[in-house]
């Protein structure tokens, strides 16, 4: 298992990373609540593996073209644009 910790900082640059601002209460509750996440996911690999297929149900319905976006559209909402394109921050 993990050892459960998931620090207050590591909670502050995944919200930098999305743009959310939180207070030091916030990183330090988050952060004990995200270690109960990877903790359950952990546990998921705990559980056996069937020798059942699964039955296959197509549940996705037809593709229907419809009018989208301009492209001046798209990049209105944008916080930040280059030579028409998105621009997003740095990954390091």
């Amino acid at each position: 298992m993990n050892d459960g910790s998931v620090s207050p900082e590591e909670v502050r640059h995944v919200a930098a990373l999305a743009r959310v601002s939180l207070t030091e209460e916030e990183a330090v509750r988050f952060a004990a609540q995200f270690a109960e996440v990877l903790d359950a996911f952990e546990r998921l690999d705990e559980v056996p593996d069937t020798e059942r297929e699964p039955e296959l149900v197509n549940v996705m319905r037809a593709d229907e073209v419809r009018e989208g976006l301009s492209h001046e559209e798209a990049l209105r909402n944008a916080p930040d644009s280059e030579d028409g394109y998105f621009r997003g921050p740095p990954v390091s």
